[in-house]
């Protein structure tokens, strides 16, 4: 009869001793361990061995035949809660996905298995196939599949990577987009302009390359657009009364707008100052990367879910504020970042310098926009990049980029610099800007100074050190500052109570996205400062989670 209960975690040699240990000492023993089967990996390869050391093997046989022993494999101890002598402890037990009381261990399998991956048990050092043995010893199978894959864990909206690539390779192309639209309704717009961070940690890229994780995105959205598909339109059994109000009409905002439809709520009303909906998709994606026909699909999706969008209403002005927070019982406030940083130059409000984000909103919109001689472009980001190359489009002499660091510290996509000097763009490096110079009252050219990269400074980039003596100036009749933007917050007022951060984004709670005016949330580049749209699309779905459970505590 056994005296006590005792849980051991961990299966490795020492827990195997332990088990064995307090086992013959009569207690009951339960042996914890996360990995499929117990004994052990091998040895480590930084362990360095020396004379003396011995070398114990595991008695997994003894541990698996003792009446006292009871294994749980696969396994992970969520909780532990009490005193000694009296625990509690709370398990997590993953299902195995071989039935070890069916499996005659023939290995066919393995053989057959088409993924194969660096081996857990051998430090890396061999490949092994998605099933195979973690211990040859113990004779017990693993399938690798972590509880969230890495591609899917670097996704900031967390898609479901493996699942609607995995229907994409069996032909369910149906299936595969309304797996990607259970988290993110805008399949075709993302699979146009994401930069796809899923792709750079993708274990497929260990040995050959990574899985197209973006294009076929694509792929599977434009294949229901090409076939004149009729999307499907979930129609949820709850239904809520409270009334929304989501302030912009952008990635984040519809996001957020789509998901509150989902939940079941029925009166949300998204409130855009322009003229059309799609925020920066719309204003700063230019057309070549994001057709506006598109776009204009994947906003379609969303309204077809019960969401209003009033277009040409701006909250400051049309409406005000104070009275969107009396007519609603919620609010967010997605309202991107739509205005250009400074670059704190001489002479930078002269006529002839425009603000980058402003030229591709006025581009996009049809409005008038400088389209002859020579152009600086100062910036190294993407949206740098779309300006460039929205400038040759519309017809400029020549466009000359400036950027104070050279082209491996850029932070625009590889692509997108690769595209705009194919284009023929002209890249200036280690080139800051110092004034602009000015001609009867306009901009005639920019007053540059050569850098050299110094240490790194915070970013982890090397800092750009000035060339003493280096001055030149360049000659344009446009320069285009496209150095970063940040957020429109004049639609409140100080009264208001909100906080902001450097970048004039409204400070939010990280997990909630709650600001610090009750009942008033933001999300998207109005909470983050300017970021991608995939990441916009994100803040936008846990907006929503979060006011649900908001508006739900409230009852």
């Amino acid at each position: 009869m056994a005296r006590n209960s005792v849980l051991v975690m961990g299966g490795g040699a020492a827990g195997v001793e332990a088990a064995l240990s307090e086992a013959a000492a009569g207690n009951k023993v339960y042996l914890v361990e996360n990995l499929p089967s117990i004994g052990g990996e091998r040895i480590s390869q930084g362990r360095i061995i020396t004379d003396g050391d011995a070398f114990n093997t595991p008695d997994v046989a003894a541990v698996k035949s003792h009446e006292n022993i009871e294994v749980l494999t696969s396994a992970d101890v969520e909780a532990l809660i009490g005193e000694n002598g009296n625990y509690r402890v709370k398990l997590r037990c993953r299902t195995p996905r071989v039935d070890r009381e069916k499996c005659d261990e023939c290995g066919e399998c393995i053989r057959v298995c088409p993924i194969h991956m660096y081996d857990d048990y051998n430090e890396g050092l061999e490949w092994r196939t998605a099933i195979d043995f973690f211990n040859p010893e113990s004779g017990c199978y693993n399938i690798f599949r972590e509880e969230m894959p890495v591609c899917q864990q670097t996704c900031p909206i967390n898609l479901d990577i493996r699942t609607y690539v995995g229907q994409i390779a069996d032909g369910k192309f149906a299936e595969s987009l309304a797996t990607i639209r259970r988290k993110l309704p805008f399949p075709l717009s993302i699979g146009r302009v994401c930069p796809h961070p899923c792709e750079e940690v993708c274990n497929r890229g260990q040995k050959d390359e990574p899985v197209s994780i973006c294009f076929l995105k694509r792929f599977v959205a434009d294949y229901e657009a090409g076939n004149n598909a009729t999307p499907i339109v979930q129609r949820p059994e709850a239904k809520y009364s409270e009334k929304i109000a989501v302030i912009g009409g952008g990635p984040s905002g519809l996001t957020c707008a789509y998901h509150l439809a989902l939940f079941g709520y029925e009166h949300v009303t998204v409130f855009e100052a322009l003229p059309e909906a799609g925020g920066m998709f719309r204003v700063g994606i230019p057309e070549y990367r994001l057709p506006k026909e598109v776009l204009a699909r994947d906003i379609e999706f969303i309204t077809e879910h019960g969401v209003e969008i009033r277009t040409g209403v701006r909250i400051g002005k049309d409406i005000g504020f104070d009275d969107i927070q009396k007519e609603y019982d919620a609010v967010l406030i997605a309202v991107g970042a739509h205005r250009g940083m400074k670059m704190r130059v001489k002479n930078e409000d002269a006529d002839g310098v425009f603000e980058g984000v402003k030229f591709l909103r006025d581009a996009a919109l049809g409005n008038e926009v400088p389209d002859r001689g020579a152009a600086i472009v100062v910036g190294g980001g993407n949206v740098a990049m779309d300006v460039a190359r929205t400038g040759i489009r519309i017809g400029f002499d020549a466009i000359n980029l400036l950027y104070r660091r050279t082209r491996h510290e850029m932070p625009a996509s590889p692509w997108e610099v690769d595209a705009a000097e194919d284009e023929g763009v002209n890249f200036h490096f280690l080139v800051t800007p110092q004034e602009v110079v000015v001609k009867d009252g306009r901009a005639f050219g920019m007053k540059c100074l050569r850098m050299q990269l110094g240490e790194p400074d915070a970013s982890g980039r090397r800092r750009p050190v000035q060339v003493e003596g280096s001055e030149f100036v360049m000659k344009a009749d446009t320069i285009f500052s496209a150095i970063g933007q940040v957020t429109d917050n004049t639609l409140v007022e100080e009264k208001h109570g909100f906080q902001f951060g450097r970048k004039l984004n409204f400070e939010v709670n990280p997990d909630t996205f709650e600001t610090d005016v009750e009942g008033v949330f933001a999300s998207g580049d109005a909470a983050t400062g300017a970021d991608i749209a995939i990441r916009a699309c994100a803040g936008g779905k846990r907006a929503a989670e979060s006011i649900h459970k908001y508006l739900r505590e409230k009852k």
